[in-house]
């Protein structure tokens, strides 16, 4: 009885949708719709919002009660405002808040909304 050679299956993928771009072409386009100082500052004070928020509580991330801050929401509010929702977000925390408050409120001060592109 002759062998014959042994067919393999083969897999062919079909690109349904071409206008999909990579990942790393997507950081590009933000990094030129925003100053990338800004995004670095806004990143930083992130960083710094979450490891105060740990001390806050003093327990680990995941504990943490549910609580977003939004930057982009207390730069739309008054000083005043902004002070009055970072009391209303940390109303649940029992330890004195008002330095992570005065903290927040420096670091955010001269930030721009992220709403849309920066002007030239």
């Amino acid at each position: 009885m002759a062998s014959e050679p042994s067919t393999q299956s083969r897999v062919m993928f079909q690109a349904t949708n071409k206008t999909e771009e990579p990942a790393h072409r997507k950081l590009g386009k933000l990094t030129v719709k925003y100053n990338r100082k800004d995004l670095q500052r806004r990143l930083d004070i992130e960083e710094w919002i979450d490891g105060q928020l740990h001390l806050l509580f003093d327990c680990e991330e995941e504990e943490i009660p549910e609580l977003e801050i939004d930057i982009d929401e207390l730069l739309e509010l008054s000083d005043e405002g902004q002070r009055t929702r970072l009391h209303e977000l940390l109303q649940e925390c029992g330890k004195p808040k008002e330095d992570f408050i005065n903290g927040l409120l420096y670091r955010i001060k001269g930030l721009r909304k992220m709403s849309g592109p920066l002007k030239k």
